[in-house]
Order: C-alpha cells, then structure tokens, then sequence
C-alpha cells in the first residue's frame, strides 16, 4: 500500500494476471504466487488481479479476497497492486473492495455495473457510493462496454473525477479511440489512463495515458514492459517495432475467449499445473489449438524475453 498516498507513480505495464485453478477447479494459490514473481522478475510495473482476465464473474466474493491476499502477499508492496473488486453487485462490491483495502492494495479497479444496463446518472451514483465509502483508497474506473453492456460516459468520467479525489483514473477497455481522447480531453492530464485494449496500448501513450493493463502480459510481460520503457525514455521507433511484434501474441488471446488461450499457453509453458477455466468458459477447441500454436510460432520469441 506505499503507493496508495501516491496514485500518479502508478504507471507502465500493470499485468492483469489470470487465477490459476487446479485441474479438479479450485483457485490454485501456490500456481497464483508464482505467477505473480514471474511477472515482478520479468520487469512488470504493476500487477491487477481480478479484471476480466482473472475470470472474476466465476468466483465467490470469498474466492476473490482470498486471492487478492495471496496476490498482495506476494507483491509485497514492490510494486503497485491494483485488483479488481467490481462486480454486479453493490454490496458484494463494497466487501471486496474493503478486503482489498485491509490487504494493502494501491488503488481499486471497479468495473461498471454489468448486465443492468443502467444510466449514466445510476453509474455516477454508484462509483459516488464507493468513493464515500473509501475515502482514503484510490479508485479505477473499469470501463468495458464489450463485456457489461454499458459505457461510461466522457462526462460522467469528469464528473466522478472532479467530485471525489479519490477518484483517479479509469482502464479503457474500449475500441472506440475516440472514447479515449475524448475522457482526457474532458478530465486534463492528471486523470491516468490506462488502456485495456493491446493494440491501442501503445497509441494511447501519444495523448498522455499512464499505461496499460494488458492481457498479453500474461504471455511476454518482459516485452509489454520494454514498450512502455522504451516510449518514456524517446526511443519511439523501438517502442513500435515491439508493438508489431507483440501482434500475434495478441491475436493469441482471442483466438477464443480470453483467457482460456492465455492459460492454455501457460499451462504448455510450465507456468500454471493446469490451464483450467470456470464455466461458461470452455479449454482452447481442437481447431483453436493449432491456430494458437501457428501464431506462437510467429511471435513466441517473446515469449521468452527481450
């Protein structure tokens, strides 16, 4: 929690980690620890748990907290831990939140209120209902109209910034790059940015955005981490050289639902005992597998490093 007092220092590369789970279902906590110091030795500067990645819509509100103490235990404060704690439920959004706050996460990511469908006058009273709740506890916007159905509004978005200082920053998982330019624009430039969309990761440190929670972390946080490093430091053409690279392994992801690509790679990596997903997810098909190892042919050297 050293970076809950400064929100600003959260920035680069905050992989989103898949919940590992043993083959039999269960949240698998030793496969989530190494995960996480894989992802610490490998140069990621920040690590979520939680989002949309981290199958959280599968889980019990205890399932989650106790992952997010396992996560936040093996983070150690080394870098900025950001879980996510949203869900389609109010009250199950303040336990989870509160649980992240007691374990000693920076900052909360809170997806909008899925499947409801509500107003923007609802999503603004919801995030206020939150924010008043902690105060003290850095809140994330998590805008991703792909998976909820809603999408927070540019306005909103400056309304909830403008209103409560403790709210900091949104994830954009969002295609529309517009939407993008669009919050900033409204908000200015203290508002942090992070996109939740792989190929726009890297467009959106050009219009001033913090970083990125980028699920190809899961498959070479080394290079997603470079990217970043490379942008800040100048060396642009580097940085997009990267990007290109990293393009199918992104392709990778979604060759069927995220995350079961990711963590069938993981588990033929030796990274997780199992590649097990939570129903309604399904394993990688017949068919997806041989496309997911072509296009690991194409970009797995990054896979391995830099």
């Amino acid at each position: 929690m050293k970076f809950r007092t400064d929100p600003a220092a959260i920035r680069g590369s905050i992989a989103p980690v898949v919940t590992p789970f043993t083959a039999a279902g269960a949240v698998d906590h030793d496969a989530l620890r190494g995960l996480v110091r894989w992802q610490l030795e490998s140069g990621s500067h920040g690590i979520s748990l939680g989002g949309s990645t981290g199958e959280p819509s599968s889980q019990t509100a205890a399932e989650r907290i106790a992952a997010i103490r396992t996560a936040a235990g093996e983070v150690a404060d080394r870098v900025p831990f950001l879980p996510g704690t949203g869900s389609a439920k109010l009250e199950e959004t303040l336990e989870i939140t509160a649980a992240a706050r007691d374990a000693g996460a920076d900052a909360a990511l809170v997806i909008t209120p899925y499947y409801a469908r509500p107003t923007q006058r609802a999503l603004y009273d919801w995030y206020a209902t939150v924010a008043r709740e902690f105060p003290d506890l850095p809140l994330v916007i998590y805008n991703v109209p792909s998976r909820t159905a809603v999408d927070i509004a540019p306005e909103t978005v400056r309304r909830l910034f403008a209103d409560f200082d403790n709210v900091v920053g949104i994830k954009e998982t969002t295609k529309d790059f517009e939407h993008f330019s669009r919050v900033l624009h409204a908000c200015g430039p203290e508002l942090l940015v992070w996109s939740g969309i792989e190929l726009l990761c890297l467009p959106l440190l050009a219009l001033g955005g913090a970083g990125f929670v980028s699920a190809v972390a899961n498959l070479a946080p080394a290079a997603v981490a470079r990217m970043y490093e490379l942008w800040t430091a100048g060396d642009h053409a580097a940085a997009r050289d990267l990007h290109y690279r990293l393009h199918p392994l992104v392709d990778v992801l979604f060759v069927e639902t995220n995350p079961a690509p990711a963590k069938w790679v993981l588990e033929r990596q030796g990274r997780i005992p199992s590649g097990h997903v939570r129903p309604p997810l399904a394993a990688p098909s017949d068919e997806a597998r041989a496309r997911i190892r072509v296009l690991l042919d194409q970009g797995g050297d990054l896979t391995a490093g830099i």
